[in-house]
């Protein structure tokens, strides 16, 4: 192996722009103020060794691709006068074109996302920030004023180099085969004053041992350019071993090291499925929210290991609601030589995917049963995420149901299960009404809810944009169907209000004909205006017709370019309150004031529902008439 400092060819290296968004990411590497810059050494490492994997698994149908050099392997080379520290490996290498393209754009979506956030962090805040995202080859600039990437693509003639100082260009030529490992890439980080710590061979020992010691690739140490390597991680897969010999530290280690992130997992799921099928899992649930989670692809990021040879991290193991869980799976009995394609087509897949999912699922369930807290803040993190299985899982509805927590209009913030939900349900309820939007304060002091409250029903309130898609998939829990309270009547005249509390008198006659001027007025601006028995503190209120779609489903829907011919919205009036009965006995005779009115009516409901009068100009000067008259 060469070690000494690569030597162009006579062709002139090519400089290169980075795209816009590397570009950034750099500029947040090279002028980062964070703590925790040791990372950067784990995400080279775990770059090695899925180069390394890949090899494995093409070495599978083109052996030669092997040679005399089977073994897989990462080599760290310290040298301490030249202040430099290098990350070789003989995996599947890249060629010139490869190389451009892996180091000078981002192609994987979620990395904007990520530098939004890291870039708005404050300086204590992006200290973990940091390590709660892979960052992977870019995070060497972090510690390098220079970094440079030989490589040669298993079975090529030629070899390339990629070099950068992360100021926003980069350069890249041809490199002579005898400047170029065999096969595989070698990285070698130019390191700045402050960052010479990292070629002190405990100081690299220590690193790896912490962060990536169950690479399943084994990792030498070479403590000066010319010194004999050493093993420093043997490329023991830990998910082999016995759950009682691995620590929770070893746990933590691996978790940190397959998922790219530095929190803790706030769930560790280990076993081995025996019988017809033998595979072993080993998967977590982050402690904190990965950046990918919304991720237009939403696609499962469980790895599939065949008999400790990585094939794919596409094998869609886990469905898309399961999305947050990282790990992998290792099978024994699906074929070494079967292709992406023809894997996704296997029975046996389709058995390990039926398996893994319903074993995670019991596994949230458990937890939930025995340690709430814990579970709450698993739900806090990904509920949104999981709630997507309820109308693209119908087989696992009743479970997800019971998995869901909702805060409701009666607990008071804390989370609560449609079981307890049921089991606290009033005399003659016979649904679980719910109500959607996007705050929760609006939510919980929406006019829609006080017969609700007035009568201690209890409403689930939902936040989530998927809420309004789930709950309309016709589900029901132990026999109870949904009930919007914001869409058709409230039906409340048969649940009775509490112990002391009599029913409201009948509102006068003059009231009734109050409403009917009002529907007569606003005209096909609703689809009707009628008495509420919903309403005990507020004069009005929006809700959807009875058959027509839930209010809030409209609103996401036209927020996303997909407006629907919807029915228009039922305005219902207190018949009640103080203003509608003082309203009811204005002069017959006063139309223009009446008019005013009942359109000032509708503005209020509008209003109190979160939109804008339909007219602002119309509003405004609807108002100014009524102020007047009012002040004489």
């Amino acid at each position: 192996m060469n070690n000494t400092m690569t030597t162009l060819t006579e062709a002139a290296p090519e400089t290169r722009m980075f795209e816009a968004d590397v570009a950034r990411l750099l500029h947040l590497m090279v002028h980062s103020v964070y703590s925790d810059k040791e990372i950067f050494l784990r995400e080279l490492i775990s770059n090695a060794a899925d180069a390394c994997e890949k090899l494995r698994y093409e070495g599978i149908s083109h052996p030669e691709l092997l040679g005399d050099d089977a073994q897989p392997r990462i080599t760290l080379v310290l040298d301490r006068d030249a202040r430099r520290l290098t990350v070789e490996d003989n995996g599947i290498g890249m060629s010139q074109a490869d190389l451009a393209e892996a180091l000078g754009t981002i192609a994987r979506s979620g990395t904007r996302a990520f530098m939004e956030r890291i870039a708005q962090a404050k300086e204590a805040e992006g200290a973990q920030l940091i390590g709660q995202f892979g960052i992977g080859f870019y995070s060497a600039f972090m510690v390098a004023d220079r970094v440079e990437v030989v490589s040669r693509r298993a079975g090529d003639g030629e070899a390339a180099i990629w070099s950068s100082d992360g100021e926003g260009t980069y350069t890249i030529a041809p490199v002579d085969l005898d400047q170029a490992p065999a096969r595989g890439t070698r990285v070698t980080l130019h390191l700045k004053e402050d960052a010479a710590t990292y070629t002190e061979d405990y100081t690299i020992e220590r690193m790896v041992k912490a962060q990536s010691g169950h690479v399943p690739v084994a990792i030498f140490l070479r403590e000066k350019p010319d010194a004999e390597p050493r093993l420093i991680g043997d490329g023991t897969a830990l998910w082999t071993r016995p759950k009682a010999d691995i620590t929770a530290e070893e746990y933590k280690d691996f978790y940190r090291t397959v998922a790219g992130q530095f929190d803790e997992p706030a769930l560790t799921l280990h076993y081995r499925a025996e019988g017809l099928h033998e595979y072993s899992v080993l998967a977590f649930v982050p402690e904190s929210k990965p950046f990918d989670l919304f991720d237009p692809d939403r696609s499962g990021r469980l790895k599939l290991y065949v008999r400790r040879v990585f094939i794919t991290d596409e094998a869609g193991i886990l469905p898309r609601y399961l999305r947050f869980v990282r790990g992998l799976v290792d099978s024994a009995d699906l074929p070494l030589n079967v292709s992406r394609e023809m894997i996704q087509e296997s029975p046996l897949l389709a058995a390990i995917q039926k398996g893994v999912t319903n074993r995670v699922l019991s596994e949230l369930d458990k937890l939930a049963a025995n340690d709430a807290g814990a579970y709450d803040k698993i739900w806090d993190n990904f509920g949104a995420v999981l709630k997507e299985g309820l109308y693209e899982d119908y087989t696992r509805r009743e479970t997800l149901l019971g998995l869901a927590r909702f805060t409701t209009s009666t607990s008071d913030g804390k989370r609560r299960s449609l079981k307890d939900y049921v089991a606290s349900l009033k005399e003659n309820q016979t649904a679980i009404y719910y109500a959607t939007g996007l705050d929760l304060d609006r939510l919980a002091s929406s006019p829609q809810l006080e017969g609700f409250r007035a009568r201690g029903i209890e409403v689930l309130l939902l936040t989530d944009q998927v809420d309004s898609f789930w709950v309309t998939s016709g589900l029901d829990f132990e026999g109870k169907p949904f009930k919007s309270v914001t869409q058709g009547a409230a039906d409340l005249d048969l649940i009775p209000l509490p112990d002391g509390q009599a029913k409201a008198a009948d509102a006068p006659e003059e009231v009734g004909r109050f409403i009917a001027f009002v529907k007569t007025t606003l005209g096909e601006a609703v689809s009707d205006v009628r008495s509420s028995d919903r309403l005990t503190e507020s004069a009005v209120c929006l809700v959807a017709a009875d058959h027509g779609m839930d209010r809030q489903l409209e609103k996401l829907l036209a927020g996303a370019g997909r407006p629907t011919v919807g029915s228009k919205p039922v305005l219902e009036i207190n018949p009640r309150h103080a203003l509608i009965e003082a309203l009811s006995r204005l002069d017959e005779a006063d139309q223009t004031l009446r008019e005013d009115a009942a359109r000032l009516l509708f503005d209020e409901a509008r209003i109190a529902d979160g939109e804008v009068p339909e007219d602002a100009r119309g509003f405004s000067a609807r108002l100014g008439r009524l102020l007047t008259r009012a002040l004489g």
